[in-house]
C-alpha cells in the first residue's frame, strides 16, 4: 500500500465536507505531476487530508476506494480523478509548521514543492506524521 497526501481549501471542500458525504470523487486536478500521482494511486491506498491555504494542517486520513478515471469537470478530457473515503480524522492536526520544523519530514514534497496539490508520502514519514497527529497508522 502507498501512501499520499491530497490537498482541498476547505472553503472549497473540507474534512467535514468529506466526513459528511464518506466518499467523493477528488476531482479538479490540473497540474500533470500532479496528475499522474492520482494515476498511480491504487484501491486501498491511504491518503493525508490537507486543509491549505488559510488552514494549511493535516486533519484526516482518506482510502482510495476508485482509482483514476475522465474528470466530468475537465473539459479538454486530459485529465482524470479517483474516488475517496474518509477513514478517521487525525486526534491533532499537523500543522505546516510542524512538518517543515522536524528534520525527518523536510525532504516531502509539501515542503520542497509547496503548490502541489497531490504527492506521495513514503512509509517513515506516514507513521511520524500519524504519531504526531494520534492516530496509529
Amino acid at each position: 500500500m502507498a501512501h499520499w497526501l491530497v490537498k482541498s481549501e476547505p472553503g472549497a471542500w473540507s474534512w467535514d465536507d468529506q466526513m459528511r458525504d464518506g466518499t467523493t470523487f477528488w476531482s479538479g486536478v490540473r497540474n500533470y505531476q500532479a496528475s499522474n500521482n492520482l494515476k498511480a494511486m491504487k484501491i486501498g491506498d491511504r491518503c493525508f487530508f490537507y486543509h491549505s491555504v488559510s488552514e494549511k494542517k493535516i486533519v484526516g486520513v482518506v482510502e482510495v476506494v476508485k482509482e483514476y478515471y475522465p474528470d466530468h469537470t475537465d473539459e479538454s478530457g486530459r485529465f482524470g480523478m479517483v474516488d475517496l473515503k474518509a477513514v478517521k480524522p487525525l486526534v491533532t492536526p499537523v500543522s505546516l509548521d510542524q512538518v517543515k520544523d522536524d528534520p525527518r519530514l523536510n525532504h516531502l514534497a509539501l515542503v520542497k514543492q509547496s503548490r502541489l496539490s497531490v504527492m506521495p508520502v513514503d512509509d517513515a514519514a506516514w507513521d511520524l506524521i500519524c504519531q504526531l497527529g494520534g492516530i496509529t497508522a
